[in-house]
């Protein structure tokens, strides 16, 4: 389980004196135990790599964005620290679809779907997400059926 593989993560890095990395996990696990305690007022329990690989891409975008902002005001130090936290948290995601996979997976569900037009887009994204899930990042499925159906 992913999880496991981080907490067995953190522990190296401490032991390890990677100061950095030890920041990173220690932050990756206190946000999913948020998302473990928004989960217990919500329905039935979702597969827990699924959940943890959600929270894991949400603190991708979110870092993405934050290093993004830092290098357009000049604050290269910043979005380094930033980067490096993207590199630690990718450790953990599951193998992702190349672009090639992603677009002809993407291509298959347009057909199966008969989308036409961007009015289709949300039904596209529910299958992109019941069908590929953790396999790709939402925003990049989102680029993808954009271009597909434009």
């Amino acid at each position: 389980m992913i999880r496991d593989d981080i907490k067995a993560a953190t522990i190296a890095a401490m032991k390890g004196g990677d100061k950095a990395t030890t920041g990173t996990l220690r932050l990756v696990s206190a946000a999913i135990k948020n998302r473990d305690i928004e989960a217990r007022t919500g329905g039935t329990p979702k597969d827990d790599d699924a959940l943890v690989t959600e929270v894991l891409q949400k603190m991708i975008k979110q870092r993405r964005e934050s290093a993004e902002i830092y290098k357009k005001n000049g604050r290269e130090d910043r979005a380094v620290v930033e980067e490096a936290e993207i590199a630690v948290i990718e450790r953990f995601l599951p193998a992702q679809l190349s672009e090639e996979e992603a677009k002809a997976a993407i291509q298959g569900i347009i057909a199966e779907t008969g989308a036409s037009s961007m009015k289709d887009m949300g039904r596209v994204m529910a299958l992109v997400k019941e069908r590929l899930g953790t396999s790709i990042e939402p925003a990049r499925a989102s680029g993808l059926v954009k271009a597909a159906l434009s």
